[in-house]
Formats: structure tokens, C-alpha cells, sequence
């Protein structure tokens, strides 16, 4: 009995959200496999998309006309039957397509290219048959793009005058190195030697270097070209029958220059301990269980994680290891590569396409039993999963803001459940989510309380920027904190300063009429990077030249406001000239490895200063460091966010933990212009749980998460009525859905009520049971596809994190 394939197809729409039957040829009989990517005949014409198997069926089930499976993509499955079955249920929870969800999963290279081409299939006017298709029979979509000829196009193909056609490319790309192989033994090469003439220094060189290589022994052609031997004559030895060059695929290392040394099991706490036990009883018993690992900075989390990833490869068994920021990944993957060597494959946003392709083979080969990754890794290709691990679960980057919206932590617990095995939540300061379904019993609560080397937690001292400016010093820096940079600096001491800032400063604004130099498609005021000499829009990514005038009042008191990271150094070295300081930033590591190159630099005391963004507030360890200082702690109080206090205290305090690492005692300093704000009082004394109790109060009294439930519907159009009256229609669709207990916020326009030429609106929905709301959101997705297709745009996203 022949079977159909059910193939999920790269067309990212509701209709085309569910599985299609092809017909598989004979040739692919054989060999297709449920995972797969295949190349299939979609619509009319000959277009052609890369689709996903997700199953098969048999043909005596179905009755009409079906299409065949053109190509087979893969010769092994790409996704596995785990991963398969998460695409569909991720796919209802975020309200995304299974498409966008499975190609979320895999890396780069594995993502279809599409090549569009338009066909002259009749006969057309000479001016469209030169100046467009320049003579030619065929021309791609591209250029007719550039030519502003898709009108044209599109008019060509009604008349049957052209046929427009799409090719799947794929783009994965394997790294092929040659080696060269001896053919003759010892003797044979001291004989042949005799036989070429004393000037031809190159051939005997060649012949010297081959004897010295045993038999079946391969060598890398660049090896060769240390000794100036250039292939030409790596071939003329081949001709002679002397080696064979042989081509052979290797994978990339991005780790390949970096030695590590290997490290041993440090001894544990009494707290380290009693939490390694309880975590090591649910691995060894198979058991899914959730535990928030809550310690203090410094308490040596990693190291329980280590020892009990141990453990897990002793099982034969692999463990998944997240980190919020590529910035964690250097120090962390050293830790991990020391302990377990070539056993450790890591995914991040630094690596190049080539290196997460081959990281991500290393693992679906079952060669790695150990990933450490950021948001995406949570989907890596571990086939026996004992232990998956969230380091800094509280993070708010483990939340993916475009489709899928998914939650990586909701991921993990998902992975943990099908393959039966614990799951570690680790933080300073838990998410109040996590805080408080440990609480209740959900998650199984395990604590660090003391640092692992017995050093005390850093003092804290808060400086009011108030009192600063009213005793006349109007610099970005306080009194106190330039006076204990200069002593650190003196006692060959290093300092960490944390600006919550992107950018040279703020905004441009006028002095004598107030304009503010905005984004022409958003409502917000461009930034001043000064490395490019741009002004920069960070929504929709518009440059333009920094002004000299006011574009309105023409007056030359246009000038520059607002604190950025490269403002920020250059008053620091005005202050303080003798300061050697690393300036750490979203411009600053670019590059692939600049992360690595400036955390090395500053571990080899090559600075005294590494001053950064929040990337430097997390996981990094370095002993010399006793110094760290908060700029601007109130940054984040201001933001429109009902979190805005639990993200200010945990800065504040994973910041702190930066400092008094090593034996020297640490200190830290919190510049701040509302210094008694309570996340900022509490943070001060590391008192978490005080923390955790008064917010959990006022998310109460709000009716906020984690006592309800949230979910956001946005709306945008580039007609802001045509935004605003559809959001209100959208509401009274899922009104009868609700009981009187929901408790429905808005619709109101976004703090930034314009990006990217669109007028954005929004409604919060909070709630803490409503079983029949997600239907009633696919319903409302399902029909307003029409209108969705004409330009408006509907996000659905459950439990959001970003509310500006």
C-alpha cells in the first residue's frame, strides 16, 4: 500500500497552517523520513516551497488529484519526532504559524532561499523586451525590483505574457578541507630522493616532509604552506606518484585557537550540596521535576550545575544549559569546555552561520552531550535529555519578542516532561512568577544563602544625585564614586561601571525652541552615535547626518542631551586621564569574538575600567574587581511597565554581585535620583525576599502577574482610524468569550504610538481562569485573514514582557 507524506509548507499563513498530502515518487520511497525537508509544487504555476514532513497516511484515505514531492532537502531528518510534536503544541500557545515555528527551531543555513524568476513566454513590446528583460528570455525578480517593474511584471503575467517561477535554494554550506596522504614507505622516499637533482630544493623538501608522516597518516594542505610548498606542487608530487590529495569535511570549530585547561570538581557547601543531592535523586530516578535554585551571587550555582551534568553524562544522557546573553557565554563556556572538553557544543548569536551549523551537526550526531547556548538553544537536537538548566531564569531576553513569541522557560519544563527529567531555575533573584510557584509547591525550592569562598556580600552605598547637583557638581560622575575609582586605580584594583544606556547621547534638541530631531517614520527622537557620525533611529534603523541648525528655527543652539556609553568614557578619561578603561556595548562587540577579546583584556588587567550596558551585569567573575558603580540606577523606574521595580532590583543586584569576588572585599555604588525608592533601599541590603514580599503585595492590590494571567492583543495599519476602529471591533469579538472576572485594560495607542510608518494600538487582557479565550483569539486570527492580507497587522501574545 503506498503511503501520502503530510508536509507542513513554507507558507506562513492561517489557511496554509496545517499539514498537506503529497504523493511520494517511488525514487523517495525509500528513502523520505518523517522530519525531513522536502522541495513541493505549491498553487498554481510552478512554484515551488521547502516544506517540513510531519507524518504520513495512506493513499487509499484520500481521494483527488495530489501532487507530487519534487526533492527530498536532507538524507537524515532535520527534526525529530520530539521536535515535531513541540512545533504543533508551540504553534497554539503563541498563536504563530507551525512553519515559523519549526524553522525557529533550526539553524540559519537550514532556512530556504528563495530565488524568484520571471520567464518571457510570449511575445512582448521591444521597449519591455530591452529595457527590462535587456534581450534576455528570463530576468529575476530582484532586478526587476531595482528597475520599480513589478507592476509590469504583475500586468505581463495576467496578459500570459510571462511566467513567474520560484526555485528553492538551499543555503547549507559544509566546510571541506584537503589533506594530503603519503603513498610511499620510508625506503621508497630515501630511493626517490636520489633521483632528483640537488637545485631542486622544493621537491626534496617535499619528499623529506612526506617521509617523516606515517603511512595512512593525513595532513592538512596548509601545514605545507608553512614550509612555502604551494599546492601546484602539492599535485605535481601527486602526479609522480610521491601522496594523494584527498578533499574531506570537517567541522568548524569556533573554539579551535582557545586552549582550555581542564578543571576539577570543586568541594561543595553544605548548601551546594544538600541542593546537588536533591537534583541528583530526580535525574537518577528519571523523575520531571521543576527546582528554583535561588543563591545568592557568588554562591557557586555553576558549580552544582557542573557536578550535576556529571552525573547526567554518566547516565549516557545529555544536558541543555542556558544563558541569558551572548556576554555570559565566554567566562561560561570556558567553565564548561575546561570541565567537559570536547563534549561541549555551544549555540550562540556570536558564532558565523557556518559554526552554529556545524555546533548544531555536533549535536544531532550525538558528538556533544553538553549545549550551552542562549534563547534559541532550548531547541537543540539532544535526542536523550537528563537535565535541562535556565541560568538566570529572571531574564527577560529568554522571552522572544517576534513569532514565535515563546518563553524558553516554558520550553524547557515542555522538553523536561517528554524526556522524563529535572529542570533547574537559577537565580539571584527569581522572576516573582517563579518565586511564587515555588511557593505553592509547583517548583521545588532549593537555596544558596552564603558566597562559596565565604566572602561577605560587597557594602552598598547609595550617592543622591540631587544633593550632588545642589552642592555644584553637575558631572555625570559623584564625588564619591571618581574618589574611589582613583583609589582603585592606585591599588592596582579593577572597577566595573554599569550604564542602563545605548548610544553616544540621547537626543539632539534646540535650545531656543526645544525642537527634538525625531525619526520621520516613528514617534521617538533619534540617538547620536558618534563612532558613525550618524543620528540613528533604533526602531526602524533611519540614519541621517547630524545637524549643525535647527531644521525648524534655523538657530545654531542645537545641541546634544542625554547620557550614552562613549559620552560616558570620554568624560571618564577628562576625569580621571590616567584611567586605562574597555568601553563594552552593543557598538563595541559587533564584531564576531569581540566579546571574548575584551573580557580577556580586562581578566589579563590590560584596563582598570570596564565600563558597559546590562550586558556586563551578569555571570562575569573576575577576581581584581572590588569596585562596581551603578550611573543612573533610576533609569528603568520611569518605563511604563508594571516590572519596572523587579527589573531595577535585579540589576541592581546581579551588578553587585560583580564586585569582592576573589578575597579582596568588594564595594559597590549606586548613583541614584530617587534613592529611597524601595527596589533601590532593598537592593542596597541584598534583601530579596523583603523584596519579593511587598512587591507580590502591590502586584496584588494591581492585579498584576503573577496573581493574573495576561495576554496582549496589538493592532497596527499605516491608517491610525483604520488601527483604532479595528482594535475596538477586535475586543467586542472576544468580550463573550470572557466571564466578569477578566478584567480588560485599553485599547489605548503604544508609548510609542508610531514605528515604521504604523499607527500602533493595544489592549491588556488580565485573567486568571478563562477556558474558552485562546479559542475564541484562533477564531478571531482565523477570520480576519482577508484583512490582515490588505496591510493590518494582529499580534496575539500570552504573557507578555514588553508593554512599550
Amino acid at each position: 500500500m503506498s503511503l501520502l507524506a503530510d508536509v507542513i509548507v513554507d507558507v506562513p499563513t492561517l489557511q496554509t497552517n496545517q499539514p498537506y498530502s503529497y504523493k511520494i515518487p517511488e525514487q523517495f520511497a525509500e528513502y523520505i523520513k518523517k522530519g525531513m525537508r522536502v522541495v513541493v509544487p505549491f498553487g498554481q504555476g510552478s512554484r515551488t516551497v521547502q516544506g517540513f514532513v510531519v507524518g504520513f497516511k495512506n493513499e487509499s484515505d484520500y481521494s483527488g488529484d495530489l501532487k507530487n514531492i519534487q526533492s527530498l532537502m536532507d538524507n537524515t531528518p532535520v527534526l525529530s519526532e520530539e521536535l515535531i510534536e513541540l512545533g504543533r503544541d508551540l504553534a497554539y500557545k503563541t498563536f504563530s504559524f507551525r512553519i515559523k515555528c519549526y524553522q525557529t527551531m533550526l539553524p540559519a543555513v537550514l532556512k530556504a532561499r528563495y530565488v524568484r524568476k520571471i520567464h518571457l513566454i510570449d511575445e512582448v513590446d521591444e521597449s519591455v523586451l530591452f529595457d527590462l528583460f535587456k534581450g534576455k528570455d528570463e530576468i529575476t525578480w530582484e532586478e526587476a525590483e531595482k528597475k520599480n517593474a513589478l507592476d509590469l511584471v504583475l500586468q505581463l503575467e495576467k496578459q500570459g505574457k510571462v511566467h513567474i517561477d520560484y526555485e528553492v535554494k538551499d543555503k547549507t554550506t559544509t566546510k571541506i578541507v584537503k589533506f594530503v596522504k603519503p603513498l610511499m614507505t620510508f625506503e621508497q622516499f630515501e630511493e626517490e630522493k636520489l633521483s632528483i637533482p640537488n637545485n631542486a630544493h622544493k621537491q626534496l623538501l617535499l619528499l623529506n616532509l612526506l617521509q617523516q608522516v606515517d603511512e595512512e597518516e593525513l595532513i592538512e594542505v596548509s601545514k605545507f604552506k608553512e614550509y612555502a610548498l604551494s599546492l601546484s606542487q602539492l599535485r605535481s608530487g601527486e602526479k609522480k606518484g610521491w601522496c594523494e590529495i584527498e578533499e574531506k569535511e570537517v567541522l568548524r570549530d569556533p573554539f579551535e585557537s582557545i586552549s582550555f585547561e581542564e578543571t576539577q570538581p570543586l568541594k561543595l557547601t553544605s548548601d551546594q550540596l544538600i541542593a546537588f543531592e536533591s537534583i541528583n535523586k530526580s535525574v537518577q530516578a528519571d523523575e520531571h521535576k521543576v527546582f528554583l535554585l535561588k543563591g545568592v551571587t557568588g554562591s557557586g550555582k555553576t558549580e552544582v550545575y557542573l557536578q550535576t551534568i556529571s552525573e547526567v553524562i554518566d547516565k549516557a544522557q545529555g544536558a541543555l544549559m542556558l544563558v541569558p546573553e551572548i556576554a555570559l557565554t565566554p567566562q561560561m563556556v570556558e567553565r564548561f569546555k575546561s570541565r567537559f572538553g570536547e563534549q561541549v557544543a555551544v549555540l550562540h548569536s556570536g558564532l558565523s552561520d557556518g559554526e552554529k551549523y556545524d555546533e548544531w551537526r555536533k549535536i544531532e550526531r550525538e558528538e556533544a552531550k553538553v549545549v550551552v547556548g542562549a534563547r534559541s538553544s532550548i531547541f537543540a537536537p539532544l535526542k536523550n535529555i537528563g537535565l535541562i538548566i535556565i541560568d538566570e531564569e529572571h531574564e527577560t531576553t529568554y522571552k522572544q519578542e517576534e513569532f514565535p513569541k515563546y518563553h524558553a522557560r516554558d520550553v524547557a519544563i515542555w522538553r523536561g516532561h517528554y524526556h522524563d527529567c529535572p529542570v533547574i531555575l537559577g537565580s539571584a533573584t527569581p522572576s516573582l512568577e517563579s518565586r511564587a510557584r515555588a511557593s505553592k509547591g509547583v517548583y521545588t525550592l532549593l537555596e544558596l544563602t552564603e558566597r562559596a569562598n565565604n566572602a561577605s556580600m560587597p557594602e552598598v552605598r547609595v550617592v543622591d544625585m540631587r544633593e550632588e547637583a545642589r552642592n555644584g557638581n553637575r558631572s555625570t560622575f559623584s564625588t564619591t564614586l571618581k574618589e574611589e575609582l582613583v583609589k582603585r586605580i592606585e591599588k592596582n584594583e579593577q572597577s566595573v561601571l554599569l550604564l542602563n544606556r545605548r548610544g553616544y547621547s540621547s537626543f539632539v534638541m534646540c535650545r531656543d525652541c526645544g525642537y527634538v530631531l525625531g525619526c520621520p517614520n516613528c514617534d521617538i527622537s533619534q540617538t547620536l552615535h558618534m563612532d558613525t557620525k550618524k543620528m540613528k533611529c533604533h526602531y526602524c534603523g533611519h540614519e541621517e547626518n547630524i545637524p549643525h541648525t535647527c531644521p525648524a528655527c534655523q538657530s545654531h543652539s542645537i545641541r546634544y542631551y542625554g547620557t550614552g556609553t562613549q559620552k560616558v568614557e570620554e568624560e571618564l578619561q577628562e576625569l580621571i586621564p590616567e584611567a586605562r578603561i574597555i568601553r563594552m556595548d552593543v557598538d563595541t562587540t559587533r564584531k564576531k569574538g569581540a566579546h571574548q577579546k575584551l573580557f580577556k583584556r580586562f581578566e589579563k588587567k590590560e584596563a582598570d575600567i570596564l565600563l558597559g550596558t546590562q550586558m556586563i551585569a551578569k555571570g562575569l567573575d573576575f577576581p581584581d574587581v572590588t569596585l562596581v558603580g551603578v550611573i543612573n540606577a533610576d533609569t528603568s523606574l520611569g518605563l511604563p511597565d508594571f516590572r519596572s521595580a523587579e527589573k531595577t532590583f535585579q540589576l541592581l543586584t546581579q551588578v553587585s554581585g560583580r564586585s569582592g569576588r576573589g578575597v579582596k572585599t568588594g564595594e559597590v555604588i549606586v548613583q541614584s535620583f530617587n534613592p529611597d525608592h524601595y527596589a533601590i533601599q532593598l537592593a542596597k541590603h541584598h534583601d530579596y525576599d523583603s523584596f519579593y514580599r511587598k512587591e507580590m503585595n502591590l502586584r496584588r492590590l494591581s492585579e498584576y502577574s503573577p496573581y493574573y494571567f495576561l495576554l496582549k492583543l496589538s493592532v497596527s495599519h499605516v491608517d491610525e482610524m483604520t488601527a483604532a476602529k479595528k482594535i475596538h471591533e477586535f475586543i467586542n469579538f472576544l468580550k463573550p468569550s470572557l466571564s466578569e472576572k477578566a478584567i480588560i485594560l485599553g485599547p489605548t495607542p503604544k508609548s510609542i504610538a508610531r514605528t515604521h510608518n504604523r499607527y500602533h494600538f493595544q489592549t491588556l487582557i488580565k485573567y486568571k481562569k478563562e477556558d474558552k479565550l485562546k479559542e475564541k483569539c484562533h477564531q478571531l486570527l482565523a477570520t480576519t485573514q482577508k484583512e490582515q492580507a490588505k496591510g493590518l497587522y494582529i499580534s496575539i501574545d500570552y504573557q507578555p514582557i514588553d508593554f512599550i
